[in-house]
């Protein structure tokens, strides 16, 4: 069985959008992607820990309105 694993910034990004995610878009602090009305932030470091990624996706969870598991994750490559 697989675990959760860090994850480099492009990857994340890449994912997120074939979940639905525009941008990323510059903003004043942060790099952000939009889904529909939603922003969410990108931080700038290149790679994001488990904790950090785990953080960053229940977000995701919340704005797509559903649970994200660690094999629809890594499909998502």
């Amino acid at each position: 069985m697989s675990r959760w694993a860090p994850c480099k910034r492009r990857d994340f990004i890449s994912r997120l959008r074939k979940l639905g995610f525009k941008g990323p878009y510059s903003g004043t602090r942060h790099y952000f992607m939009v889904y529909g009305e939603y922003r969410l932030s990108i931080p700038s470091n290149p790679e994001y820990s488990v904790p950090q990624l785990k953080m960053m996706l229940a977000e995701v969870e919340k704005i797509i309105n559903r649970k994200i598991s660690l094999q629809e994750w890594e499909n998502l490559k």
